[in-house]
């Protein structure tokens, strides 16, 4: 018996055990103490074969030489691997202390000789093993952590860097940069296997081992040297055919994948070299360089480029129509600023501005009385914002290969007519310069390779003849080809008009031309052009006619350019569900919106692109099908019949125009399947842009927003934080909180348990912790207290501060009111801070590896604390994490990259915007963060300048020290194009470097831009009334811009508001053609309040966020009306509190009680403490919802219970097909089961499926643990089964008894399981059943007792625990696979006992275990050591233990 138990304490390690904070638990300290790696035996000591003549002809036996060398140079390599033996066997005499050790003797400590280091740095180093390998290790040892792991695996041999290692002087290491090398210490380890790896078996006399074991070992393994002759020949060939002079790169060190993930491929460095805005690089990289354009031939190209993007952009602008031309204008400049400038759009927004906005002078009615009145006034119109920029971006991508594709067009119609002299084909002619879109480019390639397939093979075999490429041998012709150059052509010709003439008469362009008629019925034609072997009869030539034709319309450019016009005008969407749609999607399934949706146009559904887009989900789920229909197609058809018949009266005509209508209804079909296509990848991506776009902006006001403004401040101050939270809030829960001061520093951090003010009216005392929270208050004075959490009873602690603060009368830092001139205080400010960034950052790696010894909950303190100090800086650490922040309901329904790329177009305006302190940047890797996104830059080009920084001497004194100074030895960080985009959005703090004199520049300090800082002192020495003089002796004594300092250090920078910068604006204009008049303002700004915080104030969370934030549910997740599950909390006589799973409370007045216990609780016949009891679920309707509070009013009147919750869809007229709708649900009322010929029950539950066993478990296997099903039961219709998971591949089947049912269908109002568990609804069944139960299972599968094998498994691990501890018992638990919902706890009495088990089986909320119920793990472990105790002899079998 008291094996089972432990009663002596277990020794500790030598450290100290790391204990978690917040449960007290052990920390895994795997990452403390490591087994070092242990020195072995290197082959490379071992001398080599003296025989070089053996060794040849053995080498000769394995390797085969490609190239003969000649005998010179083979004998000079002999002789040089000859002097390098006879060097190292010299070196080898000479044993050093480590040597010494290796065979096994220690060197007094007074002849020990430091060894010298090796001559070259290696890849990585490994931590030396303080005992040998082959050093003998006694039994004693056998399970000793000094050479194995937590979980007893070896460690490896060796690794790079250990004495004696071949590849020490092999391999010199290359200067990388910190991150670089970062890499390099983590992977290296790639190299040949060593000669001896394992230790000398005579090392092992000493052991302990006896002879007769040694000589086993012997006869088993050998010497350990048997392959040495082999090793021997491969180092000599590799000697041979190894370039001494070689120098190693990464590529042959690691893997391309490693490579590529720390950006370090030839690709990355190209784009970290190439003088050219990185994202520019990255997005450009599929297309070709537009540098190798001439510059007439780049404005002939932007001019097109920007008609092109108007054509597509100002149909969405609502502006005045006479803007336009100003507009194309526009377009056409910031074209030329990104493809001839390489400037970033933000660069463009932030210092060309000018062109962006177009200004007119509006002549002003001269005023008799006034002669110096202004004669005209400036009126300016915004053409394009900043997103516009982006838009043009994405637009000139598209021109980019819309441009290619029309290359490739040409250039392949080119060849053609270089071959074919006859060529007369004018449909490239005319709609390759009028292609607009990549569908109608798109259309002209299919009709090039439909019309002239076989000259284009041909083209191909002749161009791959001379340029000496192998090519296969020419295919056979298509059929197309066949009809083309056969007998049946014809007949196509006799249709009397082409399909070009066909569209061309269908669009009315031009004049109309005329079907001609044969003079022979098509039949009878047809019969006259028979020509064996392809047409052996008429019919054959008839057919094959008819479908050239056909799909020579099909193919037309001008007949798919027409449809596809008619088709964007008119078409309109139907959704049809299916056969398993009209099972699966009832009304509480996401997909009932649109079920029985009709005649969508294609404005409804760019005001709801999310519809579309969950639509096509739908579609590609097989339970709708998104049908594309015209709504006036028979006219279409009308009039490409009119286009094609003839007007001529007759039979034959009317056999014509017969066969021609049939080739129209073909190839319209054909025609609908393609455009209907294409149609709807086009409004896909579009609605995609459009969620993308929402997305943006969402996240453009979540970054614009300066840091928390503490009252009486300066906005942009960085506040100081105290940060709590209490997590989920669960009783027992600490109270994590950190203190952060204004650099950023976590300058204390702790817990509390109880910060509840008490109250002496109702002798409730005061939580014990208030008196700490007061004093540290009051000792580190922070301006706002920051909390956030998971869930509701984060309000419940800040309504606890906030009374806290009241009350012990806690304040804010003074600041002086302006009205009154004096120093005031405010109550200390209470804030509920947005913490999706902090959720994810709390168990990250960066977390972890920032602050290892804070627990999780702190570190999420510490990222609400950097939160409320920048939200900047908190978003852009979470670089493509960002796309995890929920930014629309939508976003899941676009591809993640889109996203992101929509996303990072946000964060690099506003870091732009905010600018980048780039001192701050080297030091700091959390605002280094930032770098990447300033204009020019990206993640390689940033790390890359940080890098060049460090060696410069960590500190940037003025911004042109990015691009290099010789003389000062500083090396170039960027070059001069990545310079100009991002040096405003870099600046230096002047306070920081004023030190070092003139180098020094205060507009390094501004978003002035370099270019323009002659205009920012001209505009400082008016401001002052300087001369030219005056300026000039200022600058010689302290530099260029002296005169700004002057105008700073004088405070008088209010004196530039005195200057007209108008004149400025025309002098530039005028003489040096630049328009500046916008820039001009951003330096007047700049001058007065140097990087002013242009971002609005911090933004406070609303009701309806903290709702979401804290609870977890939308406005369509938990609204008034819906039914939901609740557990009572407490009941009162005149009302019930209820608790809801989001955590918000619910009150239930009597008034609400169902009508029959409303009438008892009156009458006094009953009170509400007898009907429901603690921690009962039951199914409330809500009628009220306070999301301030977090409080909902529910009611249980059966007559509202009955009325189901309906969404409400707004439909149009004729949008909503109501007669199928009700005849579905007609048919749901009943349907019949296909096999068993019995009715199907259809229920109204999300849980509900018409599932058997095998579909429900086959439904339920991708899902988690504890998910269920609840479907219909084979054994009638007063039974319902639920099938739920209870672990991989083992599922649980309960059967449900229905009692007290209504009718047939309905289920019934009690719900019984194995005649012992009852319930009123399946929503109790559910959460008191059956996850109950799935936490049962978590819980014993946590245990540390459990075993995640086999039975045979588990017992095998107790024989082998036994075994090794004869003297012990020992026990396990295991999953019964056979019986779902049930455990094996298998136990072995000693070394001796046979192994045995018991059935554990899981009930709700407890584990049964001999018919005993256990409320938890360690209950059901107690209980079984008692049952095993007092089982005594023959109670369980042989020797007191069950048997199986």
């Amino acid at each position: 018996m008291d094996d089972f138990f432990d009663r002596t304490a277990a020794v500790g390690s030598d450290e100290d055990e790391e204990m978690d904070d917040e449960t007290g638990e052990p920390v895994n300290g795997a990452g403390k103490s490591r087994a070092r790696n242990g020195d072995m035996n290197d082959s490379s000591e071992e001398e080599e074969d003296d025989d070089e003549e053996e060794a040849r002809r053995i080498r000769e036996g394995f390797i085969v030489d490609e190239d003969e060398e000649d005998e010179e140079a083979k004998e000079r390599r002999r002789e040089k691997r000859k002097r390098r033996r006879e060097e190292k066997g010299e070196e080898e005499e000479q044993l050093d202390q480590e040597d010494l050790e290796l065979i096994g003797i220690t060197a007094p400590e007074d002849e020990r000789v430091q060894g010298e280091p090796s001559k070259f740095k290696r890849l990585k180093r490994g931590h030396r093993e303080e005992r040998a390998v082959s050093e003998a290790r006694g039994v004693e040892d056998i399970f000793s952590d000094d050479e194995e792991g937590v979980d007893g695996a070896a460690r490896p041999a060796r690794t790079f860097g250990y004495p004696g290692d071949d590849l020490d002087d092999f391999i010199e290491q290359d200067e990388f940069p910190d991150e670089e090398q970062g890499m390099l210490d983590e992977d290296a380890g790639i190299r040949a296997p060593k000669r001896a790896g394992y230790a000398d078996l005579q090392n092992l006399k000493d052991s302990g081992l006896g002879e007769a074991v040694l000589e086993d070992m012997r006869v088993a393994f050998g010497d350990g040297d048997e392959f040495g002759w082999a090793l021997d020949a491969e180092q000599a060939h590799n000697e041979d055919t190894m370039d001494p002079e070689k120098t190693y790169e990464l590529k042959d060190v690691f893997e391309p994948s490693q490579l590529a993930e720390k950006m370090l491929t030839e690709g990355d460095n190209v784009i970290r070299s190439t003088d050219v805005p990185e994202r520019f690089q990255e997005l450009r990289k599929p297309y070709r360089n537009l540098a190798d354009l001439s510059e007439e031939e780049q404005e002939t190209r932007n001019a097109e480029e920007a008609a092109w993007i108007t054509s597509t952009l100002w149909p969405r602008r609502r502006m005045d129509p006479r803007l336009k031309e100003p507009f194309e204008a526009a377009v056409k400049q910031v074209l030329h600023f990104m493809n001839v400038e390489d400037f970033e759009p933000p660069f463009i927004f932030q210092n060309r501005k000018d062109y962006l906005i177009h200004s007119e002078q509006i002549p002003l009615s001269p005023l008799p009385g006034n002669p110096d009145a202004p004669k005209y006034k400036v009126q300016a119109e915004k053409l394009l914002g900043q997103e516009d920029l982006w838009t043009i971006l994405e637009q000139d991508l598209k021109f980019r290969a819309f441009e290619e594709k029309r290359l490739a067009i040409r250039n392949g119609v080119d060849a053609i007519k270089e071959t074919a002299t006859d060529f007369n084909d004018t449909v490239f002619e005319d709609l390759v310069p009028a292609a607009a879109v990549i569908d109608d480019l798109q259309d002209l390639q299919d009709y090039l390779n439909f019309q002239f397939s076989q000259q284009l093979k041909d083209i191909s075999l002749e161009q791959a003849e001379t340029n000496g490429t192998q090519k296969r041998a020419r295919g056979a012709r298509s059929m197309w080809d066949k009809v083309r150059s056969g007998s049946a052509y014809h007949l196509v010709r006799a249709f009397g008009i082409t399909a070009d003439a066909v569209a061309r008469n269908a669009e009315r362009g031009g004049n109309r031309t005329f079907t001609e008629d044969s003079d022979q019925r098509p039949d009878d034609l047809a019969d006259t052009l028979v020509q064996a072997p392809e047409f052996t009869t008429g019919e054959d030539v008839f057919t094959a006619a008819k479908a050239m034709f056909v799909e020579e319309l099909v193919m037309s450019p001008r007949m798919r350019r027409h449809v596809r016009k008619i088709y964007y005008e008119q078409l309109v969407f139907d959704v049809h569900r299916t056969e398993k749609g009209a099972k699966v999607i009832d009304e509480d399934h996401p997909s009932y919106e649109f079920k029985y949706l009709r005649n969508q146009e294609i404005k409804i559904v760019f005001d709801r692109p999310e519809l579309f887009l969950k639509m096509l989900e739908a579609e590609k789920d097989g339970l709708i099908e998104v049908v594309v229909r015209l709504q006036k197609d028979k006219r279409v058809k009308d009039e490409l019949y009119r286009a094609i018949e003839s007007d001529n009266f007759s039979e034959v005509a009317d056999a014509w125009n017969k066969l021609r209508r049939e080739c129209i209804d073909a190839a319209f079909e054909k025609l609908h399947k393609i455009i209907a296509r294409g149609v709807k990848d086009t409004i896909k991506n579009e609605c995609e842009n459009r969620i993308a776009t929402d997305c943006r902006k969402a996240y453009h006001e979540r970054l614009d927003q300066a840091p928390y403004r503490p009252t009486g401040m300066v906005l942009g101050t960085v506040p100081r934080v105290l940060a709590i939270s209490n997590g989920q809030g669960n009783k027992g829960d600490a109270i994590c909180w950190a203190y952060m001061e204004e650099s950023g520093r976590v300058q204390e951090n702790g817990k509390f348990n109880d910060l509840r003010l008490g109250n002496a009216e109702k002798y409730i005392p005061e939580g014990k912790d208030v008196a700490a929270f007061v004093e540290l208050v009051e000792r580190r004075k922070p301006d706002v207290i920051a909390v956030s959490g998971f869930s509701v009873e984060t309000r419940n602690l800040y309504k606890d501060l906030q009374a806290i603060t009241k009350e012990k009368q806690l304040m804010g830092a003074t600041y002086e009111d302006r009205e009154t001139d004096r120093e005031i205080q405010d109550e200390l400010d209470v804030v509920i801070v947005q913490d999706e960034v902090a959720r994810l950052y709390h168990t990250s790696k960066p977390a972890e590896k920032e602050f290892p010894a804070f627990p999780p909950l702190t570190r999420y303190c510490v990222a609400l604390a950097r939160y409320m100090q920048d939200p900047l800086k908190e978003y852009a650490a979470l670089g493509s994490g960002i796309t995890s922040i929920s930014f629309d309901p939508s976003q899941k329904l676009i591809p993640e990259d889109k996203l992101l790329r929509a996303l990072n177009t946000a964060i690099q305006d506003m870091v732009n915007l905010v600018g980048v302190d780039i001192n701050a940047a080297v030091s700091d890797e959390y605002t280094a963060n930032l770098l990447q996104h300033v204009c020019g830059l990206g993640p390689r080009k940033a790390k890359h300048m940080v890098n060049v920084i460090r060696q410069n001497g960590s500190e940037v004194v003025s911004r042109a020290d990015l691009v290099g100074d010789v003389d000062r030895n500083l090396r170039q960080a960027v070059g001069p194009i990545v310079w100009t985009n991002c040096a405003s959005s870099i600046f230096i703090h002047y306070g920081d470097v004023e030190q070092e004199g003139p180098e020094a520049d205060p507009l390094d300090n501004t978003r002035i831009h370099p270019e323009d800082y002659d205009l920012a002192r001209k505009i400082a020495a008016d401001a002052l009334e300087l001369d030219e003089e005056d300026v000039k002796a200022e600058a010689d004594e302290n530099g260029a811009s002296a005169v700004v300092r002057r105008l700073q250090k004088d405070e008088q920078t209010d004196r530039v508001n005195d200057l007209v910068l108008e004149e400025y604006a025309d002098q530039l204009e005028k003489q040096m053609h630049q328009r500046k008049r916008a820039t001009l303002e951003t330096i007047r700004a700049e001058l007065q309040v140097a990087y002013e915080e242009l971002r609005h104030n911090f933004n406070y969370l609303s009701s309806e966020q903290t709702f979401t934030m804290l609870t977890g549910e939308t406005r369509d997740s938990l609204q008034e009306g819906m039914i939901v599950p609740v557990s009572v909390k407490r009941t009162f006589g005149d009302h019930i509190e209820t608790k809801l799973d989001c955590g918000i409370l619910g009150t239930v007045a009597d008034s609400e009680f169902p009508e029959d216990i409303y009438r008892d609780v009156q009458d006094g016949k009953r009170e509400p403490r007898h009907i429901w009891t603690t921690h009962q679920v039951i199914r409330g309707k809500i009628k009220f919802l306070n999301k301030k509070s977090m409080e909902a009013e529910l009611t249980l009147r059966e007559v509202e219970m009955r009325k189901p919750f309906r969404r409400h869809f707004d439909h149009g007229l004729d949008e909503w097909d109501e007669e199928l709708e009700a005849r579905d649900r007609k048919e749901s009322r009943k349907v019949v089961d296909k096999e068993t010929g019995r009715a199907q029950r259809v229920i109204k539950h999300p849980d509900f499926r018409p599932f058997n066993s095998a579909q429900a478990v086959e439904y339920l296997g991708p899902l988690g643990r504890g998910s269920c099903v609840i479907r219909p039961s084979s054994k009638g219709p007063d039974h319902l089964a639920v099938t739920w998971k209870v672990h991989e591949g083992v599922f649980q089947h309960i059967d449900v008894l229905e009692l007290d049912k209504e009718n047939e269908f309905s289920v019934g109002r009690v719900l019984r399981i194995g005649g012992k568990w009852s319930y009123s609804d399946l929503d109790e069944l559910i959460a008191e059943h059956v996850r109950t139960m799935a936490k049962k299972v978590e819980e014993m599968m946590g245990d540390e007792r459990y075993q995640s094998g086999s039975r045979q498994q588990t017992e095998q691990w107790l024989t082998t625990y036994t075994e090794a501890n004869p003297r012990r018992s020992m026990y396990a638990f295991c999953l019964n696979t056979k019986y779902p919902g049930y455990f094996l706890l298998c136990f072995k009495a000693g070394g001796d006992a046979p192994l045995a088990n018991w059935p554990v089986k899981v009930i709700p909320n407890a584990f049964e275990l001999k018919g005993n119920k256990y409320p938890d793990m360690r209950a059901l472990k107690n209980g079984f050591k008692l049952l095993f105790a007092n089982s005594g002899p023959g109670g369980a079998g042989a020797n007191g233990i069950p048997r199986r």
